[in-house]
């Protein structure tokens, strides 16, 4: 396999392994009670849940909704969360759409380790902007994924158009 520099993911790493994202629990439960939404990149909040930047991204802009309730699965969340959670996606399709102009989205779910979830333990929907021609010969035949945007600026530009909404 072959490696691609990103050294701002050892940021993640060694944060994560000094238990300063999530300290004795769960990273999206510790993540929108930090003061410092740019820390753990939360870019919107509502009463029930929260969009947060994906710090292993697919493409540039990859987001994931997360409701506060700490739960394994969509069965266990109330219609009310649900709800607010499809409204983030909306909410998330248009700041995405203002910020990129992507091509089209991938929106959904892993539940379960068997699934793909890299989270198991709590529900979290992705969306995930997407160009034509974007999955390109890295990530299919390399195995490797190539982002062309640091996580700073990627955040900076998403918080601005969440709040411009």
């Amino acid at each position: 396999m072959d490696f691609v520099w990103s050294p701002w993911r050892y940021h993640y790493i060694r944060a994560n392994a000094d238990g300063v994202l999530s300290p004795g629990g769960c990273v999206f439960c510790h993540a929108p009670a930090v003061d410092d939404p740019s820390s753990t990149l939360v870019v919107a909040r509502e009463s029930l849940a929260y969009v947060i930047l994906n710090l292993y991204p697919y493409t540039s802009g990859h987001l994931m909704i997360v409701p506060y309730a700490h739960v394994s699965t969509i069965l266990e969340l109330d219609a009310e969360t649900l709800s607010e959670m499809m409204m983030l996606v909306q909410r998330s399709q248009r700041a995405l759409d203002a910020t990129y102009a992507p091509d089209g989205y991938n929106i959904g779910m892993n539940i379960g380790k068997a699934a793909g979830a890299g989270i198991a333990n709590h529900v979290h929907l992705h969306v995930v902007p997407r160009w034509a021609g974007d999955a390109n010969f890295m990530s299919v035949i390399g195995e490797t994924r190539v982002v062309p945007e640091e996580m700073a600026v990627t955040y900076e530009k998403l918080v601005a158009a969440f709040a411009a909404e």
